[in-house]
């Protein structure tokens, strides 16, 4: 929850300033009671999301260490892969490859998202972390395929020798600094500034992402070490190739899920943390509001969401007060920050009206 107080000096009120005590009836335009706002009315702002970008650059900064991190390990390990001629450790250093792409993406992304809208690109550079991602993705799958490829060839030919112990050793150097990058982004999931008070949920998505990626290197290096040792105790080569073949589908898997959201995104489907049934079932539950249409809620990116809809009224002089419950519904229940309400006179035709008719069945409605 947001803990900090929203000041301001300016000493006027604007005609903008009139409209919108119009529509957050309780703000004021007095300094002393604009001071002392506290963090409900501030919420209450269409612009209070700008508070969050000093947690951007807190979350740009832990990212950019653990991508200098994973830079630094994926030329070690990959020098140690081919010295210990190991596909299983060069596979594991594509995967990091792979999640260092991830870590530069989210950088860009955030950068980007801090550059202002213009008239060509409305939303702004939100949807260049869904560009950069299909792009890390493409890389990561030719990059598996040829590993893929040089796995088979070992296990047909079963030509080749694994120096065990450069594998162990560059394995363990991968648990070990995969601990390290967990520990930069935990810290960040810990100690958030106060005056922004998120709890843990609402940690940035784009750390929250990374922390899954090391994870997984971490269990991937895991299993290397353990295929290093089996190579050193037992001399069964094959080990290596089949970690590779069992690395390389865990990147095939991860990169489908990312695909999946891709595909939603781009496809305007709504997000799957939204239940579209019971926030059309709150709008209509709206005193006034006799019916909706064009409801849409889609993704900008993987964080942000977006809402659009026409709520129909009896009594058009209630436009401002519908709208206002309708945006603070959306806002504080759905969690949609950025939402389009049009209000309009209600008439008979509609509810026989194909366009005019909500996508799902309608719920009895209580007025509140």
């Amino acid at each position: 929850m947001l803990r900090s107080l929203w000041r301001t000096n300016n000493n006027t009120s604007n005609d903008d300033n009139d409209d919108r005590n119009v529509i957050y009836n309780d703000q004021d335009s007095s300094d002393d009671e604009q001071e002392s706002i506290d963090h409900s009315h501030l919420q209450e702002h269409c612009h209070f999301l700008l508070l969050s970008q000093k947690e951007d650059r807190r979350a740009e900064r832990s990212l950019v260490v653990v991508a200098i991190l994973s830079a630094i390990f994926i030329i070690a390990e990959f020098s140690g892969g081919v010295l210990a001629q190991s596909l299983a450790i060069m596979t594991d250093a594509g995967h990091m490859l792979s999640d260092l792409l991830s870590f530069i993406i989210s950088i860009i992304a955030i950068r980007l998202s801090r550059s202002p809208a213009n008239y060509r690109l409305s939303f702004g550079f939100l949807r260049a972390e869904i560009l950069g991602a299909t792009i890390s993705i493409i890389i990561i799958w030719i990059l598996t395929t040829m590993l893929v490829m040089l796995a088979l060839q070992r296990i047909i030919n079963n030509n080749f020798n694994v120096d065990a112990n450069t594998m162990i050793v560059t394995a363990s150097a991968g648990v070990i600094f995969n601990i390290i990058m967990g520990l930069v982004l935990r810290y960040f999931r810990c100690a958030h500034p106060q005056d922004i008070g998120h709890s843990h949920s609402h940690t940035n998505v784009n750390v929250r992402a990374a922390f899954i990626h090391v994870l997984g290197d971490f269990i991937q290096s895991i299993g290397v070490l353990t295929a290093a040792i089996v190579i050193k105790v037992t001399d069964w080569k094959l080990a290596d190739p089949l970690c590779t073949f069992l690395f390389s589908i865990i990147v095939l898997f991860t990169s489908v899920t990312v695909i999946r959201d891709i595909f939603f995104i781009l496809m305007e489907g709504t997000p799957s943390h939204i239940n579209y049934g019971s926030l059309q079932n709150d709008l209509l539950n709206i005193n006034g509001v006799r019916t909706l249409h064009s409801l849409h809620v889609w993704s900008l990116n993987m964080d942000k969401t977006a809402l659009a809809v026409h709520l129909a009224i009896d009594e058009p002089e209630k436009a401002t007060e519908t709208m206002q419950v309708a945006s603070r519904l959306i806002r504080f229940k759905h969690g949609i920050h950025l939402a389009t309400i049009q209000i309009e006179q209600y008439e008979t035709f509609m509810l026989s009206c194909k366009f005019c008719k909500p996508l799902m069945e309608l719920n009895t409605r209580v007025d509140i």
